[in-house]
């Protein structure tokens, strides 16, 4: 069941630590993740349905698995534990993997994972993380729980929905039940008018330098990690971003065109240097936060994504967070203006490996995996 502690130890404990495999399904982030495996020395493993997902890795031999695993679904990696166990296999979890097995299997799941899966709980229910974030000291965007109290633009964002899709914009009430589906979960936020900001955060429990996370409530006192900040990107949206040059909202809306959220690229972003502060601000606040939370006190470990605008005030509003690596790092696979500070070229899936690395010689496995 969710929440029940998997015997992790007891994996780990019959693994082979020198002939580590990482593991991955073949989506979303898992070039780098896969190239960054390779350059840490580490022999990979690609999961995929069908072959035609496998040809195309063929195209970039730098990420090309050593190894596949080729299903006929992927709910079929249920069946597959033992046999991955068999290979030393630690997986790293990104978006689709947690989309395509499903979140309750992904939890249940009996192969050594990077990070805290247990935390899917809380990053899956919005107004969850709303109490992880904000007792973490980010500023939410205002929730509207009656839709008759729509008195400006909201955003309405259906449960679950994923790479913006399920998400629609409404100004009053009439634009709220013209597009509304009764039949799903949803929440309405306030729209927030500034530019956003994807911050790829990582957090590394093992290191006692650096910018070092401060904790707090049961931890309060403590340094219990290293934040580093390896990406900033903004998201490619159909067709939203292109809307605003056909006329309002409600003219298009007679026309029978309604924006769309979906996301279908990234593109890299610096932000302005004095904002730096209050961005880590934020990012230490949700990891601290994330070790206070029931049933998930082992907190975000690894890649972590906080979604943002920047108001025009300068003012920052957390609107998601990701516990995971996400697409958006994408755009740094060669490195980025921030993480190539510290190492030139290192991407978030190279940093991924480079933890589970050091883990191993510090023998600090299981303080990384779940």
């Amino acid at each position: 069941m969710a929440g029940d502690a998997l015997p992790v130890a007891e994996w780990v404990s019959d693994y082979d630590v020198s002939q580590i495999t990482i593991g991955v399904v073949a989506s979303h982030s898992s070039l780098q993740i896969l190239h960054g495996a390779r350059q840490e020395g580490f022999r990979t493993l690609g999961i995929c349905v069908g072959e035609e997902r496998r040809k195309m890795y063929s195209a970039f031999p730098g990420a090309d698995p050593d190894e596949w695993l080729i299903l006929d679904d992927y709910k079929q990696m249920m069946d597959y534990a033992e046999y991955l166990r068999e290979r030393n296999v630690i997986l790293i979890p990104h978006g689709s993997l947690v989309e395509y097995l499903g979140p309750k299997n992904f939890q249940i799941l009996s192969v050594p994972t990077f990070g805290n899966r247990n935390i899917l709980e809380w990053e899956g229910s919005r107004e969850r993380q709303r109490l992880w974030l904000e007792s973490g000291g980010c500023t939410m965007p205002r929730v509207i729980e009656d839709p008759k109290d729509i008195d400006g633009p909201v955003i309405v964002k259906y449960a679950g929905a994923k790479g913006g899709r399920g998400y629609f914009v409404a100004r009053d009430f009439r634009d709220f039940r013209r597009n509304v589906d009764l039949e799903e979960e949803f929440t309405i936020q306030e729209y927030v008018l500034g530019t956003r900001y994807y911050f790829q955060f990582f957090f590394d429990p093992l290191p006692e330098d650096g910018y070092q996370v401060d904790g707090m409530g049961s931890k309060k006192g403590q340094k219990i990690g290293r934040l580093e900040l390896m990406s900033i990107d903004r998201r490619d949206e159909a067709n939203v971003d292109e809307f605003y040059k056909l006329g309002s909202l409600r003219d298009l809306r007679d026309m029978g065109l309604e924006p769309s959220f979906v996301v279908t690229g990234n593109t890299p972003a610096v932000l302005r240097e004095s904002l730096l502060p209050e961005a880590f601000r934020m990012g230490e606040g949700a990891v601290a936060a994330s070790m206070e939370l029931e049933g998930a006190e082992q907190g975000m470990i690894g890649p972590f994504c906080l979604e943002t605008i920047v108001t025009d005030k300068l003012e920052f509003r957390v609107f998601e967070v990701s516990a995971r690596i996400v697409a958006g790092s994408n755009v740094a696979v060669g490195g980025s203006p921030y993480s190539d500070i510290n190492e030139p070229g290192i991407s978030t899936g190279q940093r991924v490996a480079r933890c589970i690395r050091k883990a191993i010689e510090k023998d600090r496995l299981l303080d990384i995996l779940s």
